[in-house]
């Protein structure tokens, strides 16, 4: 009988996700003055988002073995933090967001082809 340990699994995740070390992606996402840089791993972010993944192989076509940086203008840094947090660690923080960030981020996991939040 396997035991499922997935709470520490996304624990550890999310404390990969704030690590400053090991990173080989950085997204660029907002506009001007509200802009921050995300750091975070190429191959988490390929698998968990088809759109990502499309959009990082032609950015790692042109940029063999260096530091990937993709932009994402449309969404704010704040509604990113909610989905990056989603992204690595499986869990969606919406109990402090009120109802329009609630439906901005499901517009961002629109864009980003997140298809499982739209089946819970």
């Amino acid at each position: 009988m396997p035991t499922q340990f997935f709470s520490k699994l996304s624990q550890n995740y999310i404390e990969l996700l704030k690590d400053d070390e090991y990173y080989d992606t950085t997204i660029e996402v907002g506009e001007d003055p509200n802009v921050k840089i995300f750091r975070a791993h190429m191959n988490i972010l390929c698998y968990r988002s088809p759109y990502l993944r499309r959009l990082l192989a032609s950015k790692k076509r042109s940029n063999d073995n260096g530091l990937v940086h993709i932009k994402l203008s449309n969404i704010s840094p704040e509604i990113f933090q909610i989905i990056i947090e989603y992204i690595y660690g499986g869990i969606l923080s919406l109990e402090e967001q009120d109802t329009s960030d609630f439906l901005k981020v499901l517009a961002a996991a629109d864009v980003l082809h997140l298809q499982e939040l739209f089946t819970i």
